[in-house]
């Protein structure tokens, strides 16, 4: 049985689905963290352990922020700057601080202190495979042994920057856990891709070859519950399981089974609680947010109930479950507050004056998407006169936005912005930029889920 997770369960606007649990595990031994935002997209920060906030930390007038904990568990934290976030590894006795610019935000951090080599390490390791995703992606093509020599020399450089690491600084064990896997799991998940689109045909003997990478890694690595490439792996090894033997991952992970089977996987194979609830979470989010089959997901949420033991990733679910229920077809859309152009608050119930609407988003920190979003505007306007054509900033106005408006010559009286990112993602269910809604003259749903950026995304209008 084979299968892989092609498209990583990363959504682009998933953060406020992501996050939220308790932490009571602490050390007796403070820390100092810090930092600066350029261009800040919020007036805040917010610090995340085990997908729980634990501090939101304002920035003050120079865009910084810092704190003094006495008393924070060691492990992988979040920090997240609205839409933005960064993992980042702390432990006790750092003393660091972070400079971030939003215009490139993972790109552009850099860490300085105690502490700070890891984290450099971490992020810089990240790039580094992003950049291999293009020279990787044509490397699908050649056998399983000259893609597995491929991933093997690739590990090997990322190895040989760990010792470096290792050598010039004092790393803790855990320390060495964590940066250790930060290029070991990535690796064994871009292998189980390729046996994804490559391997559905193997043999025993060819399965047995080409997987012996598994026996090295860990599969009930508690320590590493929250840590995204081991848990990224964990999932792209469930998909690879379940998956027949002949069967087409593309076509199984459209279905409800398919995900089902996985959370039947987990419940057989994963013991750690923190584990298994984090992996079933993850799955469940995946599933739900597979907006066609919301009509299928009652057994699978059964399912999903029998194994999490989190109170509150339950809510968590069952709320993102409802939310996505109220954005049905013939459903009134979800009344939230906007900021109009001249920066006041507005009831979204006023977005209707007659004519059938479709709200489109954009960020202002995605610019190439906003160009791209505005000139589909344009044609659509033209070809749908009927339509009202409403854009909504994730971010609140400021100086910047509003003159990017006014230059690409935007009816200002079409433009809006929300005032909490996290009412407009919950409430609108946005987990891609692409996102639009779609409405009648008096605000039913006639598609809660288009792809404003679709080629076919005509026929929603024409229908």
């Amino acid at each position: 049985m084979k299968n892989s997770q092609i498209s990583t369960f990363t959504f682009l606007l998933l953060a406020f689905f992501i996050f939220g649990s308790s932490c009571t595990r602490t050390t007796n031994e403070g820390l100092f963290f810090g930092g600066q935002i350029i261009n800040p997209t919020a007036p805040y920060v917010t610090l995340y352990k085990d997908n729980v906030a634990i501090d939101c930390l304002l920035l003050n007038e120079d865009n910084r922020f810092f704190k003094q904990y006495d008393s924070l568990v060691d492990g992988i934290y979040t920090l997240e700057h609205i839409p933005h976030h960064q993992s980042i590894f702390i432990e006790k006795g750092d003393s660091m601080w972070v400079r971030i610019n939003t215009s490139a935000f993972q790109e552009s951090a850099v860490f300085s202190g105690k502490g700070a080599p890891k984290n450099n390490f971490l992020i810089e390791l990240e790039l580094q495979l992003e950049r291999e995703n293009d020279f990787l992606a044509g490397m699908y093509s050649e056998n399983q042994l000259v893609f597995k020599r491929i991933i093997d020399s690739l590990k090997e450089e990322k190895r040989l920057l760990w010792k470096q690491l290792d050598s010039f600084n004092a790393q803790t064990t855990f320390a060495k856990d964590i940066t250790r896997s930060a290029f070991i799991y990535p690796y064994a998940t871009r292998l189980e891709r390729y046996a994804l689109l490559r391997g559905t045909q193997w043999n025993a003997a060819e399965d047995s070859v080409f997987f012996d990478f598994r026996s090295s890694l860990d599969f009930n690595a508690n320590d590493l519950s929250f840590f995204d490439p081991y848990i990224n792996y964990l999932l792209n090894y469930l998909n690879q399981e379940v998956l027949d033997s002949g069967q087409n991952y593309f076509l199984a992970q459209q279905e409800s089974e398919h995900n089902y089977k996985r959370m039947q996987l987990i419940d057989a194979a994963i013991k750690g609680e923190d584990l298994r609830n984090n992996l079933s979470r993850a799955v469940a989010l995946e599933e739900i947010l597979n907006f066609e089959n919301h009509k299928l997901h009652s057994d699978f949420l059964d399912l999903y109930f029998k194994i999490n033991s989190s109170p509150s990733y339950l809510k968590e679910v069952t709320a993102i479950h409802k939310d996505i229920d109220d954005l049905r077809i013939g459903a009134q859309l979800p009344e939230i507050e906007l900021q109009n152009s001249s920066m006041k608050k507005v009831k979204s119930n006023l977005l209707f004056d007659g004519r059938p609407v479709v709200i489109y988003f954009w960020s202002q920190t995605e610019m190439n998407h906003y160009r791209k979003t505005i000139a589909q505007t344009r044609k659509l306007s033209q070809k749908f006169p009927q339509y009202r054509f409403i854009g909504v900033c994730i971010q609140p106005f400021n100086a910047m936005a509003l003159q990017a408006n006014n230059v690409m010559g935007l009816n200002a009286q079409d433009q809006f912005a929300a005032f909490e990112f996290e009412e407009i993602s919950k409430k609108w269910v946005i987990t891609l930029l692409n996102k639009a809604i779609v409405t009648d003259a008096q605000g039913g749903i006639i598609d809660g889920f288009a792809n404003y950026l679709a080629p076919n995304f005509e026929e929603v209008l024409n229908n």
